[in-house]
């Protein structure tokens, strides 16, 4: 298995200090959040004992953003989740939850693909934008002169076009970030 596919050790000591094994230097609760929101599966091990303390620790984590008004679970998935540890259907949750979790993953990943495969197009909007506003311009700017000028109705369109446009335009641009 390679390196990064390994999860990331943390030895925890009696002092309850948690011990990065690959930094080898000591983190925090928030050090192993950060790790995990990067995509790093960590796996929390007692020194002495060699207990796996992970889910634990999860779990503490999880509690701690809860405590700061950081709502992760809404209360009656918390209460369906307490709920579940006292019926039959114990066996089914824990499933349940994880192939939840995995369509989420799945969807979340390909709206991100999405998104990004958009960047392009986003960019061939700008250039036929570019195109448009030169073409407007000449359009605008240089009539011959026995040419009757633009009316004050025509400019009015011409002023909601380019209005328009660049709305579309920063509605692409949020879309590209």
């Amino acid at each position: 298995m390679a390196e990064s596919e390994k999860p990331l050790l943390i030895k925890r000591y009696a002092s309850r200090r948690l011990y990065n094994t690959e930094t080898s230097d000591y983190v925090t609760l928030e050090d192993i959040a950060g790790f995990i929101r990067d995509g790093r599966d960590v796996k929390i091990v007692d020194l002495k004992s060699g207990d796996d303390l992970t889910r634990q620790y999860l779990l503490q984590i999880v509690a701690e953003h809860e405590s700061k008004g950081q709502s992760v679970l809404p209360i009656n998935v918390l209460t369906d989740l307490v709920r579940s540890y006292t019926t039959q259907a114990t066996s089914a949750v824990p499933q349940f939850l994880a192939a939840s979790f995995e369509m989420f993953r799945d969807s979340q990943s390909k709206w991100f693909e999405n998104v990004n495969s958009m960047n392009p197009m986003a960019k061939g909007f700008e250039a036929m934008q570019a195109q448009q506003e030169a073409f407007l311009k000449a359009m605008g700017g240089q009539l011959p002169d026995d040419e009757q000028k633009p009316s004050k109705e025509s400019k009015e369109d011409l002023e909601t076009i380019k209005k328009q446009l660049s709305d579309l335009q920063a509605k692409l641009s949020k879309l590209d970030k």
